[in-house]
């Protein structure tokens, strides 16, 4: 494919709150074995994007360790590769990534040493299968600019958290807000742009001169009456995380047959980082119903529509009911887990009870096993 790609993996959340106080927003775990950047590099891979940049900043650790190698979505390539990319203190510039803009700005050599025509351009928190083939088609047949990967939400969704658009018939975007007070449509940007190389360093470098440093307030809609800037809808499942409820939610959808079916099932697939782990075992006495257990768990107790990550430990006689276990977690004996989300590492202690009763709970217990 004739584009680059570059992951925007560098931003914060605290709606997350103690979730996101340890690892960046992309390496949250999603569906078992996955985490959250996975599904746009795999869309990458798929769409035979050969070179793919990921600017990473806050809590990067844990995601540059998920990055260490790009064997696993195919990157290792002479011709391309993955690139990792961390603020770095210069002779003319000792500031973190100030926004969207000025992350693209301060790796703008990337940019300007490619030599690909397109670059493709997502934040790395949504779940998300895409042909990016098909968008770069569309792009060049409207003879767009900029082309904005948009969907149609659901009623009843919080429209008001994205940046929302209105196109004209011919898809031309006309209205553009971010995070408006009351939306006025309830068709939202995806996060997802097509934008001609040379173009897109112009315009960046343009922003910097100005000091502007955010991609969607500063470029997309202060010349959305200048550019030719389009909007491409996508139809299939898309998820954004960006809050303790989206994350408990898209982990939730994996537990109905239709989108397990879409993510595992059905080509392209979705690659991660593969541990060397034993296949789930189930001790006498474990009961499972519509859960999602993944590699290096031993259950004994009940689970019931819960997703449980890698390397977790189930005790006798324990319940744990719409929850998420997150990897490497061990639950004592006699314990009752419901409506929560455990943080990696917990260690929760027999006859322990933790209940989500307004909302979901975050559980956080220190882990004895990794003191040192």
């Amino acid at each position: 494919m004739k584009a680059i790609g570059i992951i925007l993996a560098g931003g914060n959340n605290h709606r997350m709150k103690e979730l996101s106080q340890s690892r960046a927003i992309c390496a949250m775990p999603v569906g078992g074995s996955y985490r959250s950047i996975d599904f746009t590099l795999s869309s990458m891979s798929n769409s035979h994007i050969q070179k793919v940049a990921v600017f990473t900043q806050y809590n990067a650790r844990s995601l540059n360790e998920h990055l260490n190698s790009s064997k696993w979505w195919d990157f290792g390539r002479k011709q391309g590769g993955l690139y990792v990319f961390t603020p770095a203190v210069t002779a003319d510039n000792s500031n973190w990534y100030r926004g969207t803009a000025d992350a693209i700005y301060q790796n703008l050599s990337f940019l300007k040493s490619s030599h690909e025509p397109y670059v493709v351009i997502s934040s790395g928190d949504c779940v998300y299968k895409m042909d990016f083939n098909k968008l770069l088609e569309y792009h060049i047949d409207k003879k767009a600019d900029i082309t904005v990967v948009c969907r149609d939400m659901e009623p009843g969704t919080n429209i008001e958290r994205f940046g929302t658009i209105r196109m004209n018939e011919e898809s031309r975007i006309e209205e553009f807000e971010e995070k408006p007070l009351q939306a006025k449509t309830n068709t939202i940007s995806c996060g997802i742009y097509v934008v001609r190389r040379r173009h897109l360093i112009e315009v960046i470098e343009r922003c910097a001169e100005e000091d502007r440093y955010d991609f969607v307030r500063d470029v997309l809609i202060r010349y959305k009456d200048i550019k030719r800037i389009y909007g491409y809808k996508m139809r299939n499942y898309w998820r954004n995380i960006a809050s303790v409820e989206d994350y408990y939610s898209t982990n939730m959808d994996f537990l109905k047959p239709d989108v397990r079916d879409y993510f595992f099932r059905q080509h392209p697939d979705v690659y991660s980082k593969v541990d060397d782990l034993p296949p789930a075992k189930y001790n006498l006495g474990a009961s499972m119903k519509n859960s999602l257990v993944s590699s290096g768990c031993i259950v004994n107790g009940e689970v019931e529509n819960s997703v449980i990550f890698k390397k977790s430990y189930v005790g006798n006689n324990c319940v744990i009911k719409n929850s998420i276990i997150l990897n490497d977690v061990y639950i004592g004996d006699n314990t009752r887990i419901e409506n929560c989300i455990v943080e990696s590492r917990s260690t929760i202690r027999a006859n322990s009870e933790f209940v989500g009763e307004d909302g979901i709970r975050i559980v956080v217990e220190r882990n004895e096993r990794y003191v040192i």
